[in-house]
């Protein structure tokens, strides 16, 4: 296997939080790794357009800007808020580059059990946002989670949900995340893969470690640690016309605590092992 193989791979700068967004970039360009997926937040510390400067300087691309969403809250002046807050963040995935925004659409509201209301509302959000996103090039992409974030993160569990949601908007506009930690579990998995087909935005890979920790936050593995086979979903995201980044996105306090440069390397190895098949 040629070098190549790593054209595609993106490290998500949570995958090595312990360093600054220059570090993870600098990181990044002396590993190899052509990619990096950004978090608003070290964004802002760093400045957006010295972040956009530093990215291009090293030879990097975007591969994604995380996160916007959170728009089930209930009263209308923090709906608002909300919707004023992802309009910023389409502002700063167009300075970046990013080909996408990434929707964490939100839980429910403190003190209600309306599931069918939070999601109605970002079904709502998507409507407000999706014509300033054409405005300035940005594809939003919602992002499915695991069930046991419904209440607090995500009330968008299936990807079938988020297709039905997109599929109201032309595809280059409102896509989804196949996100391999929070799909893996589905048995229409597959299928949904193949029917999302040019509205997959975003491909991100964690693996399903057990037991869970504590705070399940953090309880995502580098490729090849858990349960997930990412071969089958690589060829599964592949084949329904995916050709963009794969990013290994890893929320792990032990890996956390390793020496960053190490974890680029291991991230390389086991994009190349776990996900791609090739020899160890």
């Amino acid at each position: 296997m040629s070098d190549a193989w790593l054209d595609r791979l993106s490290v998500n700068q949570k995958t090595i939080n312990s360093c600054t967004l220059p570090e993870a970039v600098r990181g990044c360009a002396a590993a190899g790794i052509p990619a990096i997926g950004l978090w608003r937040e070290p964004v802002h510390q760093t400045g957006l357009r010295t972040t956009a400067a530093l990215v291009r300087a090293a030879g990097l691309r975007v591969s994604s800007l995380c996160r916007g969403g959170f728009v089930t809250v209930a009263e209308d002046t923090a709906w608002w808020a909300s919707i004023d807050d992802n309009r910023r963040a389409i502002d700063e995935a167009a300075e970046l580059g990013a080909p996408c925004l990434v929707l964490v659409v939100g839980g429910l509201p403190s003190g209600s059990r309306d599931l069918r209301a939070a999601r109605a509302r970002v079904a709502d959000a998507l409507a407000e946002l999706a014509p300033y996103a054409a405005q300035r090039g940005v594809r939003l992409a919602l992002e499915p989670m695991h069930p046991m974030y419904c209440a607090d993160r995500g009330v968008l569990s299936t990807l079938a949900q988020a297709v039905e949601l997109a599929q109201e908007f032309p595809p280059d506009l409102v896509g989804v995340v196949v996100d391999t930690f929070h799909v893996w579990w589905d048995p229409e998995v597959d299928t949904q893969i193949a029917r999302a087909g040019p509205r997959i935005a975003s491909f991100q890979v964690s693996d399903w470690i057990t037991p869970l920790p504590a705070d399940v936050l953090l309880g995502r593995g580098l490729p090849g640690d858990g349960h997930i086979d990412f071969r089958a979903l690589h060829a599964a995201v592949d084949a329904a016309g995916y050709a963009g980044d794969v990013e290994v996105e890893v929320f792990n306090a032990e890996v956390w605590r390793e020496e960053p440069h190490t974890v680029l390397r291991r991230v390389a190895e086991r994009y190349r092992t776990a996900v791609l098949g090739g020899p160890a």
